[in-house]
């Protein structure tokens, strides 16, 4: 398995092999060795989910409080998607910047996110799957959203593709009322959890 470090700091793509055959194909979507290497620890598993959506459907920008936070690892086991990572680190020299990657069932890349990133993603077609490894489980009281269409993110959705959005995140804050607000996590506090979970 091969991987990159994002322009987002602390967010790594992984690119497995596949292995085609008359019968279909084979692809390990996480391997342990790999991911350590790449992180410093091993990906401690809380909780394993999919989400099915229609071609247009866009979720996130989704975030937890840190501490502990929730690290993703997400990948599209069907049809595709534009998966975004959004630094909302306060503090962070990439502070309001994203990177972004098309994740699909052919390729079988991953996304890593850890604790203290926005993650978003539109789906490009329909039943797309988005399958996601979560360092803790879903906790709606440490749950925020931010706005998916904040003119200051400027992410990356194609304007040829009908939105379905939810109600939740139609009405999220802009990044810089959630600045204001004091709701995103702070740089130097990521850092440390990182620390601790590379020494633990």
């Amino acid at each position: 398995m091969k991987y990159r470090e994002l322009s987002i700091g602390g967010a790594f793509a992984f690119t497995p092999n596949v292995f085609p055959d008359d019968r279909g194909s084979f692809c390990a979507n996480y391997t342990d060795s790999a991911f350590t290497e790449a992180i410093g620890h091993p990906l401690r598993l809380g909780q394993y989910h999919n989400s099915v959506s229609r071609r247009g459907t866009v979720r996130g920008v989704h975030f937890a409080d840190v501490p502990p936070g929730q690290a993703k690892f997400v990948t599209c086991t069907r049809g595709s998607l534009i998966d975004v990572v959004v630094d909302l680190r306060v503090g962070s020299p990439t502070f309001g910047q994203w990177d972004s990657l098309v994740l699909d069932a052919v390729t079988c890349q991953g996304i890593y996110l850890p604790e203290g990133l926005g993650h978003a993603f539109m789906a490009l077609e329909d039943d797309t799957v988005a399958a996601y490894l979560n360092s803790t489980e879903y906790n709606p009281g440490a749950e925020h959203e931010i706005d998916p269409f904040d003119p200051e993110l400027a992410l990356p959705w194609p304007d040829d593709i009908e939105l379905l959005v939810s109600d939740r995140d139609r009405n999220a804050p802009s990044l810089r009322q959630a600045l204001e607000a004091g709701a995103l996590p702070d740089y130097e506090t990521c850092l440390a959890r990182y620390a601790a979970l590379r020494t633990n």
